[in-house]
Protein backbone atom coordinates (compact mmCIF):
# COMPACT_ATOMS: atom_id res chain seq x y z
CA UNK A 1 0.00 0.00 0.00
CA UNK A 2 1.45 3.19 -0.91
CA UNK A 3 2.09 5.57 2.46
CA UNK A 4 3.09 8.44 0.62
CA UNK A 5 3.43 10.08 -2.58
CA UNK A 6 5.24 13.31 -3.62
CA UNK A 7 5.60 15.29 -7.33
CA UNK A 8 6.84 18.49 -6.56
CA UNK A 9 7.50 20.13 -9.59
CA UNK A 10 9.30 23.47 -8.09
CA UNK A 11 10.15 23.98 -4.58
CA UNK A 12 12.33 26.95 -2.54
CA UNK A 13 11.78 29.33 0.28
CA UNK A 14 11.38 32.35 -1.82
CA UNK A 15 9.11 33.04 -5.14
CA UNK A 16 11.20 32.70 -8.40
CA UNK A 17 14.41 31.24 -6.30
CA UNK A 18 13.74 27.49 -6.14
CA UNK A 19 16.08 25.01 -4.82
CA UNK A 20 13.84 22.04 -5.97
CA UNK A 21 12.82 20.56 -9.35
CA UNK A 22 10.98 18.03 -10.87
CA UNK A 23 11.94 15.93 -7.34
CA UNK A 24 9.05 12.84 -7.25
CA UNK A 25 8.41 9.36 -5.48
CA UNK A 26 6.43 7.17 -3.41
CA UNK A 27 6.71 5.37 -0.49
CA UNK A 28 5.06 2.38 0.26
CA UNK A 29 4.25 0.88 3.59
CA UNK A 30 7.16 -1.24 5.41
CA UNK A 31 9.58 0.43 2.94
CA UNK A 32 12.58 2.24 3.89
CA UNK A 33 14.17 5.35 1.48
CA UNK A 34 17.09 6.31 2.13
CA UNK A 35 17.05 10.04 1.24
CA UNK A 36 21.15 11.10 -0.30
CA UNK A 37 22.84 13.80 -1.80
CA UNK A 38 25.70 16.46 -0.83
CA UNK A 39 25.30 18.91 1.13
CA UNK A 40 23.29 21.26 -0.61
CA UNK A 41 21.70 18.74 -2.61
CA UNK A 42 18.26 20.07 -1.29
CA UNK A 43 17.86 17.31 1.03
CA UNK A 44 16.22 19.53 3.83
CA UNK A 45 14.41 21.68 1.55
CA UNK A 46 12.67 18.28 0.64
CA UNK A 47 11.48 17.07 3.79
CA UNK A 48 10.23 20.61 4.74
CA UNK A 49 8.26 20.75 1.12
CA UNK A 50 6.92 16.91 2.66
CA UNK A 51 5.87 18.42 6.07
CA UNK A 52 4.33 21.72 4.71
CA UNK A 53 6.71 24.27 6.13
CA UNK A 54 7.40 25.62 2.79
CA UNK A 55 5.59 28.23 1.74
CA UNK A 56 6.47 28.50 -1.99
CA UNK A 57 5.97 25.08 -3.30
CA UNK A 58 4.36 23.93 -6.83
CA UNK A 59 3.33 20.28 -7.00
CA UNK A 60 1.42 17.62 -4.38
CA UNK A 61 2.12 15.88 -1.34
CA UNK A 62 -0.29 12.98 -0.86
CA UNK A 63 -0.53 11.42 2.49
CA UNK A 64 -2.52 8.04 2.24
CA UNK A 65 -6.05 8.36 4.11
CA UNK A 66 -6.06 9.03 7.60
CA UNK A 67 -1.88 8.66 7.46
CA UNK A 68 -0.22 10.10 10.84
CA UNK A 69 3.37 10.89 10.37
CA UNK A 70 5.89 11.38 13.00
CA UNK A 71 9.15 13.61 12.17
CA UNK A 72 12.82 13.50 14.06
CA UNK A 73 14.66 16.93 13.07
CA UNK A 74 18.48 16.33 13.04
CA UNK A 75 18.40 19.07 15.76
CA UNK A 76 16.93 18.48 18.83
CA UNK A 77 13.43 20.42 19.42
CA UNK A 78 12.43 20.08 23.65
CA UNK A 79 11.15 22.66 26.03
CA UNK A 80 13.40 23.79 28.20
CA UNK A 81 10.81 23.77 31.51
CA UNK A 82 9.63 20.10 30.61
CA UNK A 83 11.31 16.87 31.93
CA UNK A 84 11.32 13.98 29.53
CA UNK A 85 8.10 12.59 31.08
CA UNK A 86 6.37 15.45 30.64
CA UNK A 87 7.48 15.61 27.22
CA UNK A 88 6.19 11.98 26.25
CA UNK A 89 2.71 13.16 28.75
CA UNK A 90 2.51 16.10 25.97
CA UNK A 91 2.64 14.26 23.02
CA UNK A 92 0.41 11.75 23.92
CA UNK A 93 -2.19 14.04 25.00
CA UNK A 94 -1.90 15.76 21.36
CA UNK A 95 -1.76 12.54 19.81
CA UNK A 96 -5.03 11.18 22.40
CA UNK A 97 -3.52 8.04 23.39
CA UNK A 98 -4.74 6.89 26.76
CA UNK A 99 -2.51 6.96 29.61
CA UNK A 100 -2.91 3.18 30.06
CA UNK A 101 -1.45 2.84 26.23
CA UNK A 102 1.03 5.04 26.78
CA UNK A 103 2.45 4.44 29.85
CA UNK A 104 4.08 0.92 29.38
CA UNK A 105 5.30 1.81 25.58
CA UNK A 106 7.33 5.19 27.30
CA UNK A 107 8.75 3.15 29.82
CA UNK A 108 9.81 0.35 27.47
CA UNK A 109 11.13 2.91 25.48
CA UNK A 110 12.96 4.79 27.85
CA UNK A 111 14.76 1.44 28.91
CA UNK A 112 15.69 0.89 25.78
CA UNK A 113 17.40 3.99 24.84
CA UNK A 114 18.68 4.14 28.89
CA UNK A 115 16.75 7.18 29.69
CA UNK A 116 14.75 5.41 32.19
CA UNK A 117 16.87 7.31 35.42
CA UNK A 118 16.61 10.27 33.47
CA UNK A 119 13.11 10.88 33.12
CA UNK A 120 12.27 13.32 35.90
CA UNK A 121 15.38 15.64 34.58
CA UNK A 122 15.01 18.55 32.33
CA UNK A 123 16.64 17.23 28.92
CA UNK A 124 18.08 20.93 28.38
CA UNK A 125 21.46 19.94 30.25
CA UNK A 126 21.71 16.62 28.26
CA UNK A 127 23.96 16.54 25.49
CA UNK A 128 23.07 15.95 21.57
CA UNK A 129 22.85 12.43 21.68
CA UNK A 130 20.98 12.27 24.77
CA UNK A 131 18.64 15.01 23.19
CA UNK A 132 18.37 13.34 19.96
CA UNK A 133 17.95 9.96 21.97
CA UNK A 134 14.45 11.69 24.02
CA UNK A 135 13.55 12.82 20.56
CA UNK A 136 13.60 9.30 19.36
CA UNK A 137 11.67 8.00 22.27
CA UNK A 138 8.59 10.28 21.68
CA UNK A 139 8.89 9.52 17.66
CA UNK A 140 8.41 5.79 18.52
CA UNK A 141 5.85 6.46 21.00
CA UNK A 142 3.40 7.87 18.64
CA UNK A 143 4.05 4.88 16.23
CA UNK A 144 2.50 6.53 13.21
CA UNK A 145 2.20 5.40 9.60
CA UNK A 146 4.90 7.62 8.40
CA UNK A 147 8.48 7.84 9.81
CA UNK A 148 10.59 11.24 8.50
CA UNK A 149 13.86 11.32 10.07
CA UNK A 150 16.33 13.49 9.22
CA UNK A 151 20.58 12.73 9.89
CA UNK A 152 19.48 10.67 12.86
CA UNK A 153 22.76 9.16 13.81
CA UNK A 154 25.15 12.31 14.31
CA UNK A 155 26.23 12.60 18.22
CA UNK A 156 24.26 8.64 18.68
CA UNK A 157 26.44 5.94 20.51
CA UNK A 158 27.54 2.73 19.01
CA UNK A 159 24.66 0.95 21.80
CA UNK A 160 22.00 4.09 21.08
CA UNK A 161 22.57 3.22 16.83
CA UNK A 162 22.04 -0.16 16.96
CA UNK A 163 18.51 0.28 19.30
CA UNK A 164 17.09 3.09 16.47
CA UNK A 165 18.34 0.74 14.24
CA UNK A 166 16.11 -2.28 15.95
CA UNK A 167 13.49 -0.44 16.52
CA UNK A 168 13.00 1.15 12.83
CA UNK A 169 12.93 -2.51 11.52
CA UNK A 170 9.89 -3.49 14.22
CA UNK A 171 8.30 -0.26 12.85
CA UNK A 172 8.86 -1.70 9.64
CA UNK A 173 7.09 -4.95 10.24
CA UNK A 174 4.16 -3.19 11.67
CA UNK A 175 4.01 -1.41 8.47
CA UNK A 176 5.22 1.91 8.83
CA UNK A 177 7.32 3.77 6.12
CA UNK A 178 10.38 5.61 6.48
CA UNK A 179 12.37 8.31 4.53
CA UNK A 180 15.37 8.51 6.26
CA UNK A 181 17.90 11.28 5.76
CA UNK A 182 21.39 10.56 6.09
CA UNK A 183 24.97 11.26 4.58
CA UNK A 184 26.24 7.51 6.49
CA UNK A 185 26.18 6.11 3.52
CA UNK A 186 27.83 2.52 4.48
CA UNK A 187 24.94 2.23 7.34
CA UNK A 188 22.06 3.69 4.77
CA UNK A 189 23.24 0.76 2.06
CA UNK A 190 22.78 -2.18 4.32
CA UNK A 191 19.25 -0.96 5.97
CA UNK A 192 17.50 0.72 3.47
CA UNK A 193 15.00 -0.92 0.18
CA UNK A 194 15.28 1.99 -1.89
CA UNK A 195 17.36 5.18 -2.26
CA UNK A 196 16.57 9.02 -3.67
CA UNK A 197 19.46 10.74 -4.70
CA UNK A 198 19.29 14.53 -5.04
CA UNK A 199 22.29 16.75 -6.60
CA UNK A 200 21.84 20.27 -7.18
CA UNK A 201 18.14 20.21 -6.43
CA UNK A 202 16.98 17.46 -8.89
CA UNK A 203 16.63 14.10 -8.72
CA UNK A 204 19.43 12.32 -10.11
CA UNK A 205 18.62 8.80 -9.49
CA UNK A 206 15.86 6.78 -7.54
CA UNK A 207 15.19 2.92 -6.90
CA UNK A 208 17.07 -0.18 -5.20
CA UNK A 209 20.96 -0.25 -4.59
CA UNK A 210 20.65 -2.99 -7.76
CA UNK A 211 18.99 -0.51 -9.83
CA UNK A 212 21.60 2.51 -9.31
CA UNK A 213 24.19 -0.45 -9.67
CA UNK A 214 22.84 -1.11 -13.49
CA UNK A 215 22.77 2.56 -14.48
CA UNK A 216 26.45 2.83 -13.28
CA UNK A 217 27.07 -0.46 -15.31
CA UNK A 218 28.93 -1.67 -12.18
CA UNK A 219 27.51 -4.94 -10.79
CA UNK A 220 29.12 -4.72 -7.41
CA UNK A 221 29.39 -0.91 -6.85
CA UNK A 222 28.88 0.01 -3.24
CA UNK A 223 26.31 2.82 -2.45
CA UNK A 224 29.18 5.61 -1.81
CA UNK A 225 30.56 4.07 -5.66
CA UNK A 226 26.66 4.84 -7.14
CA UNK A 227 26.81 8.33 -5.10
CA UNK A 228 30.09 9.59 -6.67
CA UNK A 229 29.26 8.67 -10.13
CA UNK A 230 25.67 10.13 -9.90
CA UNK A 231 27.02 13.46 -8.30
CA UNK A 232 30.39 13.65 -9.74
CA UNK A 233 28.17 15.62 -12.88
Amino acid sequence: MEILRVKLERAGYTRGREILRDVSFSLQAGEMMGLIGPNGAGKSTTIKAILGFLKHVEGEVHLQGDCRYGYIPEHPVLYDELTVWEHLELAASVWGIPQAVYTERALELLERFQLREEMHHLPRAFSKGMQQKVMFVVGFLLQPELYVVDEPFIGLDPRATKTLLQLLMEERRRGAAVLLSTHVLDTAEKICDSFLLLHQGRCVARGSLERLRRQIGRENASLMDCFDVFTSV
